[in-house]
């Protein structure tokens, strides 16, 4: 046997079971190979990988230990590869946890160094993924080094031309920069991310369609949430209309749930229940738990629209007729599809972590009961030719001047025929042309309002 003295500066822990099953030993601050055969170089490459696992293993309990450890398999190597690269990626994540950012910094720039020809492509990709999924994992802490992390990880790929990984480390910081609502940094990218989808003249090349598909559903998410209607509803356009692309089913699913959620505001009830149904298949296919919320969503747009068909009659939404997060929204199309408000109230209420505390449902709560009303309404004056409004206030379950606004819609929309006596409080049935002057007023003012409500909207648009 012979033996290699490697890396004196390199203490590592007394000699253990371990270290003596794979030929190593440890005296004097020295880690020392116990090699056998002929080849002293091949024992090298042999025995690389148990030191690494066994520094791995010091992690917790002696960090510094591991680090020194790290080390001397970097420092072993008489050129740049693997092994080396795999203990700096250790020694990185070690520095992160123990908070020594300065010098986790030190030790990427130096395994970043490795990309070009110590490893393979993918084998590198796989690292720097996992390594910035770890250190993006508490971003809004660590805002500075976030930034510098990220400057230094797209530096080194536009050096080894990495474009590639260049193009999803770009989304990933966009992803970052959207949960932390800084949508102004989020721009910046966007504009980089699409330059590099198009053709010298400037307009998209096709042949990048799913990295396109990619950059506008990012784009599409930034829009939806900053409420800017204008430029969703283009890019939602544009998206749609990429056919030279095989994108991801959750990048499909989320242009489709943000699609849905721009028909929602438009109050284009049909519209918003397709793309919310292919939001949901998309997601579906992805296993993205983003389906049961797209399920919840196209339940919502069924019922605005006053369909009678029930979504869970499908056989992709039929498995999920009796899912938790589900249960009480099939209760509600249920007690909706029965115009019973008692019962549909009674659903609201009991069931507000599901329901009510999804902001997005909560904005149409409204509308939905004003539907409900409205059928309970319409059913409960069909017999009569005058009915108290207060009697309709008791079997609607609210307030008479919520009854008056109702009626008065309806009146408009020719839906009830009649006019109220807002003296005596009654509907009179039959003849609409008495007050018919002041709804025709009220209905004119009602839509000047929203024109004027719209024009700014696009202009701050």
């Amino acid at each position: 046997s012979q033996t290699l003295a490697l890396a004196p500066d390199a203490p590592l822990p007394l000699e253990s079971p371990l270290h003596r099953r794979h030929g190593l030993r440890c005296g004097h601050g020295r880690l020392r190979f116990r090699v056998f055969g002929r080849r002293a170089g091949g024992a090298r490459r042999r025995h690389r990988e148990p030191v690494l696992q066994l520094q791995r293993g010091m992690v917790e309990t002696d960090p510094e230990g591991a680090l020194a450890g790290f080390d001397a398999v970097v420092r072993m190597e008489p050129e740049k590869a693997e092994w080396g690269f795999k203990a700096l990626k250790q020694t990185v994540k070690l520095y992160y946890k123990l908070g020594k950012y300065k010098e986790m910094m030190d030790a990427y720039r130096e395994m970043l160094t490795y990309i070009k020809s110590a490893v393979t492509r993918n084998y590198s990709e796989k690292c720097i993924n996992n390594i910035m999924d770890f250190v993006s994992g508490s971003a809004s802490q660590h805002f500075n080094l976030l930034q510098e992390f990220y400057q230094t990880t797209l530096k080194a790929l536009e050096e080894a031309k990495n474009e590639r990984l260049w193009f999803k480390t770009n989304l990933k910081l966009c992803k970052i920069w959207f949960d932390m609502g800084e949508y102004g940094r989020m721009s910046k990218i966007l504009k980089e991310l699409h330059k590099s989808c198009q053709k010298e003249d400037g307009s998209d090349d096709q042949k990048k369609g799913t990295q396109l598909l990619e950059v506008y559903a990012i784009e599409i998410q930034m829009y939806t949430e900053t409420k800017n209607n204008k430029k969703l509803k283009e890019l939602y356009q544009r998206a749609l209309s990429i056919k030279s692309a095989i994108p991801h089913p959750r990048i499909m699913g989320i242009i489709r749930e943000c699609g849905g959620k721009m028909h929602m505001a438009e109050r284009q009830w049909a519209d918003a229940a397709t793309d919310f149904f292919e939001a949901f298949k998309n997601y579906d296919e992805a296993g993205n738990p983003r389906r049961i919320q797209c399920l919840k969503y196209l339940v919502l747009a069924n019922m605005l629209m006053e369909s009678e068909v029930n979504p869970f009659d499908g056989q992709e939404a039929k498995p999920y007729k009796n899912d938790p997060e589900i249960l009480a929204m099939t209760n509600l199309i249920a007690a909706y599809q029965k115009n019973d408000i008692m019962e549909f109230e009674k659903i609201l209420k009991s069931n507000r972590r599901t329901i009510m505390d999804d902001p997005f449902i909560r904005n149409y709560i409204e509308d939905l009961l004003k539907n409900i009303r409205t059928q309970v309404l319409l059913k409960l004056i069909k017999p009569y030719t005058r009915i108290r409004i207060p009697f309709i206030s008791q079997e609607l379950n609210v307030p008479e001047k919520d009854v008056e606004q109702l009626l008065v819609s309806l009146i408009l929309d020719n839906r009830v025929q009649g006019h109220i006596d807002q003296v005596n409080k009654l509907l009179e049935c039959g003849d609409r042309s008495k007050g018919m002057r002041k709804y025709q007023a009220i209905d004119k003012w009602n839509t000047q309002l929203k024109s004027i409500y719209q024009t700014v909207s696009n202009r701050v648009g």
